[in-house]
């Protein structure tokens, strides 16, 4: 059977854009569906705009570090739709920059909402397409559980372009979407009330690093509530909204949602056409993220692995390596690292404490540091900044490497590297560290806390 297209995407977010860009140009006739703003969550309620508003929520707390440098900054004032207006001037040229590689890689772009109607078949505005192989690239989106007052709530999409900002919010969700907005907020001089159903925040990082934060977003006046859960939301005619919460109330502006999301799957025609979905309904896929059906495949937030743009990437170019280039590689899900832009950020790559005794129990020794950065001796800021290092006792081999503060993220990245190469302890040691910087302390921590 001649097919019109070697491969036929559906959906322009990082893993599908990558995935038909490497593909065409390795000589593959690609299309791409898309019947959204080009780049996914990540370009345009994700990652990026989020990013910018952290940039914005901090200088808060520079004009106020100023002073101890000197600094004198009168009539400080913020703006929100100054903000907000830039950000999305900023998305829409990352918008056009996204068509353009598109097509520059000779990739056909088809605008519109896809329909898989058979193994090889899509349909887009009517008109069918048909594909040696479909790859299935749709992402992910936020979704507010339903109970009384729900529609008074917004999810994450929606705060990205607020009309105004609120005077007093609360975020409900304890995963690092949750955190971070609540920094966000705090930094814009919103007063802030995080809930959270369980006992702490961000499960699944090291414990250590969740109680760090804990105590660090307490300082800065953001209002914890762990433990609780909201059974309702009632609205005033004046547009104050309270949400019902375990025997007491809370008023506020603004309640949003950041418990979770689901796969973006709807009107896919998946069922139809024999796609298996997992229990969780994000599409259930191999190794080499082939779908139940063979000619079918799926990357990215939609098989709800790790839900982080550059895994999408590794994985769309997985599928190209296979599929294209007939290789047989699987993606690596091990050493990779992660950010969370609250304030102060987290950076972690590998295995947290507990992980990693429970993989090796009895064999780990932990090394860490908690300080004042040298900013903050001068800037007048109570932040303090936390590392820490999880070694495997026998081997020497740094198991994970965690650190709460400034510009975490950006030093954790170099690290991952390192882990990636099976770095021992013995080379941190060895290693010369960067002075005066925070980051030097990885290299100089000595003394182990635990063993």
């Amino acid at each position: 059977m001649e097919f019109q297209f070697d491969l036929f995407v559906i959906g322009a977010g990082s893993g599908g854009v990558r995935a038909a860009r490497m593909a065409a140009t390795e000589g593959a006739k690609v299309a791409v569906a898309e019947k959204q703003a080009l780049g996914g969550t990540c370009v345009n309620v994700g990652c990026v705009p989020k990013k910018l508003f952290v940039y914005g929520a901090h200088i808060s707390e520079e004009v106020e570090a100023a002073k101890g440098f000197g600094w004198t900054i009168n009539d400080v004032t913020f703006d929100w739709p100054t903000l907000r207006d830039n950000k999305t001037k900023e998305i829409e040229r990352l918008n056009g920059i996204y068509e353009d590689l598109l097509k520059n890689s000779g990739v056909e772009l088809v605008v519109g909402e896809a329909k898989v109607i058979s193994p090889h078949e899509v349909q887009v505005a009517g008109v069918v397409y048909s594909a040696k192989n479909i790859l299935v690239a749709t992402g992910s989106t936020p979704y507010i559980p339903e109970f009384p007052g729900s529609q008074h709530a917004i999810d994450s999409n929606q705060f990205f372009y607020m009309e105004t900002l609120p005077k007093k919010a609360i975020i409900v969700g304890g995963g690092y979407i949750a955190v971070e907005f609540a920094g966000i907020l705090n930094g814009f001089g919103v007063e802030t009330h995080l809930i959270y159903r369980g006992p702490l925040f961000l499960r699944g990082f090291d414990t250590d690093i969740r109680e760090f934060v804990k105590a660090e977003l307490i300082k800065k006046g953001i209002h914890l509530h762990f433990e609780t859960n909201i059974q309702e939301i009632t609205r005033a005619d004046s547009g104050v909204l309270t949400a019902h919460i375990d025997g007491t109330s809370i008023d506020a502006d603004l309640v949003l949602y950041a418990t979770g999301r689901r796969a973006l799957i709807d009107n896919l025609g998946l069922d139809a056409v024999g796609v298996k979905l997992q229990e969780n309904d994000f599409i259930k896929v191999d190794d080499y993220y082939q779908t139940s059906v063979p000619s079918i495949y799926a990357c990215g937030d939609v098989v709800g692995r790790m839900q982080l743009t550059p895994v999408a990437l590794a994985e769309g170019m997985a599928i190209v390596d296979n599929l294209i280039k007939g290789h047989k590689r699987k993606v690596d899900y091990s050493n990779i690292a992660t950010a969370v832009f609250c304030q102060p950020n987290i950076g972690t790559v590998g295995l947290s404490a507990e992980d990693a005794e429970r993989q090796f129990p009895g064999d780990i020794t932990i090394f860490a540091s908690e300080f004042k950065h040298l900013k903050h001796t001068l800037s007048g800021l109570s932040e303090r900044t936390y590392m820490k290092l999880v070694v495997q006792t026998s081997t020497d081999k740094v198991l994970g490497a965690h650190m709460v503060g400034s510009d975490a993220g950006e030093v954790v990245q170099g690290l991952a590297i390192a882990l990636k190469c099976g770095a021992t302890k013995a080379q941190f040691d060895s290693t010369i560290g960067i002075h005066p910087t925070a980051a030097e302390e990885f290299v100089t921590m000595r003394t182990p806390v635990k063993s």
